[in-house]
């Protein structure tokens, strides 16, 4: 296997399946089984999800709500996913645990580092929700942020694209697909990998990125194995 302990980042909307918002039980059965796959080879899972699906920040401050009021709804939406996709991979068979940026022990583990490594080396895997615990970051910034502090080898970017291409693949039939990249060349062409933050936060501890399709089954395993699945950023 290419990767041993990795970061998966799911967004919010991922969870809505082919509904207009909420959460599918089926999609997320579908992820859980994913995630049982490289689990049962020995990967050291640890997952970032965002809040899309249920609240965002941004598009709440849009709406007149205190901008900071508006991100830690965002966040609290993050943990509702964490729960829901926390039993699912239980109900898969697979130990989890849930920790978070705000402090919510009723339902969740409060986030240390320490005790986040040590569920990984115990081979639970480990949710992060509540985003960074801080306003006016987003989940990319958060996943980049927990990937850094549990060494984790590479961030797995789940989307429903199959990597980073020139142009928007839904919009524009012309657009082509990028196999590698480096930072540079993604800041240079003014590519949308993750919001700037979360990038250069990636790019300043050379920890590598790799954009693939979550929903086609099998691609997960695939990517850590090292096959040619989606898009590779790093230096």
């Amino acid at each position: 296997m290419e990767y041993k302990r990795i970061l998966l980042k799911l967004s919010g909307e991922a969870l809505m399946g082919g509904r207009q918002y909420g959460i599918d039980p089926a999609r997320l059965a579908e992820y859980a089984l994913e995630i049982k796959k490289i689990v049962d080879k020995g990967i050291e899972v640890a997952i970032v999800i965002g809040g899309g699906n249920i609240f965002r920040g941004v598009a709440g401050a849009s709406n007149g709500i205190d901008r900071v009021q508006a991100d830690y709804m965002g966040m609290l939406a993050t943990v509702i996913n964490g729960l829901a996709l926390q039993s699912a991979i239980e109900d898969a068979g697979i130990k989890t645990r849930l920790l978070t940026a705000i402090k919510m022990e009723q339902v969740a583990e409060p986030f240390i580092k320490r005790r986040a490594v040590r569920h990984l080396e115990k081979g639970r895997v480990v949710i992060f929700g509540g985003g960074t615990g801080n306003p006016y970051f987003t989940t990319d910034t958060a996943a980049v942020l927990r990937a850094i502090e549990i060494n984790a080898d590479v961030i797995l970017k789940g989307t429903r694209v199959d990597g980073i291409y020139t142009s928007d693949p839904e919009k524009f039939e012309d657009a082509i697909k990028f196999d590698s990249i480096t930072y540079k060349d993604v800041m240079s062409k003014g590519l949308k990998v993750m919001d700037m933050t979360a990038f250069a936060l990636s790019q300043e501890n050379n920890l590598p990125i790799v954009v693939f399709d979550m929903n086609t089954k099998g691609n997960l395993e695939k990517v850590i194995s090292g096959e040619n699945i989606g898009t590779k950023v790093d230096k």
